[in-house]
């Protein structure tokens, strides 16, 4: 009987001592958590005062980040939406502090994973930031030079030159996270490619017309100059 006893508490002794292990541990996570998460709200807080101050919507006004926000899709100001991607940001770091506070060696090795591969998702969130800034203006410059040059399909030109940077910068910030980086060569190659063989057909076969113009005009101006010649 009384090893029976022993059998059934000796399971209930190991979990009660490693429970007991886990308690101070589960403690550090949770005061590190709550004070991490004060101190971030803080942080956050200090921030948007330093913004106004600097008046740094005003800046991002006449920058034209305000504008480029607009165009996203994105309503907040400036200041408020670099105020909540670094709130954010801290407090991915505070839980992960946290977390690691356990002790548990599954979690660790997850949050070391993250931290080695959150500077990808950090360069790969740059890259479309800035491809999109600079899809913007080289649609519109397009857009102005073909106007300019009184091109029928300017707007059909600058959609797609936007297109093509728009596949290209998601293709360098998919590259950038590793996510199946020969399906992605392999993809954007095929779709660069096809774009570019449909906008040389589409405008070689739109543009007949004004090449046999151009064409006949300087057929036109050669056969002027050599009756010129017989003239004289």
């Amino acid at each position: 009987m009384t090893d029976f006893i022993s059998l059934i508490l000796e399971p209930l002794r190991d979990v009660y001592a490693k429970f007991v292990r886990f308690v101070p541990n589960l403690l550090a996570m949770l005061i590190i958590i709550l004070v991490g998460m004060i101190a971030t709200r803080t942080i956050s807080l200090i921030m948007l005062k330093l913004f106004q101050t600097v008046k740094f919507d005003s800046w991002s006004d006449r920058m034209g980040l305000t504008s480029v926000m607009r165009k996203g899709d994105l309503w907040a100001k400036p200041s408020e939406a670099v105020g909540s991607f670094v709130y954010w940001l801290l407090v991915i770091a505070v839980l992960m502090a946290g977390f690691s506070a356990l002790n548990i060696q599954a979690i660790d090795h997850l949050i070391s994973n993250f931290v080695l591969y959150l500077p990808r998702v950090i360069s790969a969130i740059l890259i479309l930031a800035f491809g999109y800034i600079v899809t913007g203006f080289i649609g519109r410059a397009v857009l102005i030079s073909a106007v300019n040059r009184g091109y029928l399909f300017a707007k059909l030109l600058a959609d797609a030159v936007r297109i093509l940077f728009i596949v290209l910068f998601i293709a360098m910030a998919l590259e950038q996270l590793q996510v199946a980086p020969g399906i992605v060569v392999a993809a954007f190659s095929i779709i660069f490619g096809g774009i570019v063989i449909a906008l040389a057909i589409a405008f070689g076969v739109g543009g007949i017309d004004t090449a046999k113009k151009i064409i006949e005009k300087e057929t036109e101006k050669k056969e002027e100059g050599s009756k010129d010649v017989e003239h004289i």
